[in-house]
């Protein structure tokens, strides 16, 4: 019998397969659930109203600029203190418009969007995962992951597997003391709050001497826990620690 090349074969029958769920479950926006061509995308509306961060940007945190003073510039609290990741990326503005986008996938078991917010971060981050060794989530305390049954932190970091050469190690870090929201608390007592909350796992400690960590979280507000998880993974050994995150506060945050 002649061999026969089943690749096209099968192509086709997912062509037709997606054809005929398209007719089932027409495609919808992420946001606003209007009809749109494919799944995992957002209406024009929606896009329109979403702030992609866009160059030009602090070189360190990623705070995006009016104005274009060069490649290497800092904005006003990176200049008066350095936080203690090396660079940070996000895919667009936290604003009344792109929240919901994010409080959907982390609080409304709507992980459906995780391929597209994967695109998202890999396209803000290209710099940061060039140079990535591995990839790793903000972890959750157990109890709060048993409560929400996934980390949308995790989600997004299996979301870029494949963009990049860096493998991803879901559990390199351990949030091994609970802390309470993060939500009412200015900038100093969530530092206060996350002080020590993180450590690397025991299994991955050799694996993260020498190597550059990128640190994965949905929303950068002050910094406070992000630094907190590069404070960790710094003292085990990882010679850099960059963040990229879904989305990011652009209001001016001094980390006094």
């Amino acid at each position: 019998m002649a061999h026969m090349d089943l690749n096209p074969v099968r192509a086709a029958m997912q062509r037709y397969g997606r054809a005929a769920l398209d007719v089932l479950l027409p495609p919808q926006c992420l946001s606003c659930s209007a009809a749109v061509d494919m799944p995992g995308m957002l209406c024009a509306a929606c896009w329109s109203r979403i702030a992609f961060i866009t160059p030009p940007l602090c070189a360190c945190c990623g705070i995006p600029f009016e104005v274009d003073a060069g490649p290497d510039t800092l904005c006003a609290a990176c200049m008066a203190k350095r936080p203690r990741y090396r660079r940070a990326r996000a895919a667009f503005a936290y604003t009344d418009e792109s929240r919901r986008l994010v409080l959907m996938f982390k609080h409304a078991d709507r992980l459906d969007p995780a391929p597209t917010f994967g695109r998202w971060l890999a396209q803000a981050g290209a710099v940061l995962l060039a140079d990535a060794d591995l990839i790793a989530p903000v972890p959750l305390h157990r109890w709060r992951l048993l409560w929400r049954r996934y980390n949308q932190s995790a989600e997004l970091a299996r979301a870029l597997a494949g963009h990049g050469p860096a493998r991803v190690v879901p559990d390199l870090l351990v949030r091994h003391r609970r802390t309470p929201s993060q939500v009412a608390l200015n900038a100093r007592e969530r530092r206060r709050n996350v002080a020590g909350a993180f450590r690397v796992h025991s299994h991955h400690r050799d694996a993260v001497r020498d190597k550059t960590v990128l640190l994965i979280d949905d929303v950068l507000t002050t910094g406070a826990t992000v630094e907190a998880c590069a404070r960790a993974l710094l003292l085990a050994g990882a010679a850099a620690v960059d963040v990229l995150t879904l989305a990011r506060v652009v209001r001016p945050q001094l980390r006094l």
